[in-house]
Order: C-alpha cells, then sequence, then structure tokens
C-alpha cells in the first residue's frame, strides 16, 4: 500500500496527529532536504484529508431552533464567513 493510499484510510484525528508531528520536524530542520520534501508533501496530503473530513462534518451538522411558537425544529447549518 503507498503512502497517500494509506492517508486515505486514516481518521480525522490520526491524520492531525501525524500532520503535527511533521510539523514539529520540519521545524526542529533536523532532517535533509529529500526528507524534508517528502514530509512536507506528505503533509500536504494530510492538511487536505482533514480539510475535508472538517468540511464532511460540517455538513452534518444541524442547528437546532425554536420557533415564535415554541416548537423545535432544525435547519442546516452554515458556518458564518468572517
Amino acid at each position: 500500500m503507498t503512502k497517500v493510499a494509506a492517508v486515505e484510510n486514516m481518521s480525522f484525528e490520526e491524520a492531525l496527529g501525524e500532520l503535527e508531528k511533521i510539523v514539529r520536524q520540519l521545524e526542529s530542520g533536523g532532517a535533509d532536504l529529500k526528507s524534508s520534501i517528502d514530509s512536507y508533501e506528505r503533509g500536504m496530503t494530510l492538511k487536505k484529508l482533514c480539510e475535508g473530513k472538517l468540511k464532511e462534518a460540517q455538513t452534518k451538522i444541524e442547528k437546532i431552533t425554536l420557533s415564535a411558537d415554541g416548537k423545535a425544529t432544525t435547519e442546516s447549518f452554515k458556518l458564518s464567513e468572517s
């Protein structure tokens, strides 16, 4: 199985944990150039996976509201753009 295929099967938490580890490694500057580039590329793949999983979760969230007559209703969650 390739590294990319392995990323596709990761949970959000696994991907985020590995991404954090890669960031720490790159910030330390201890790796050679090729390893740093490989790690950066894997990190970008992990970042895309995390973003996709967050977007997917966002679309599943519903906001519960109360109507004027006191009945509970749901509506799709919308992210406020600041």
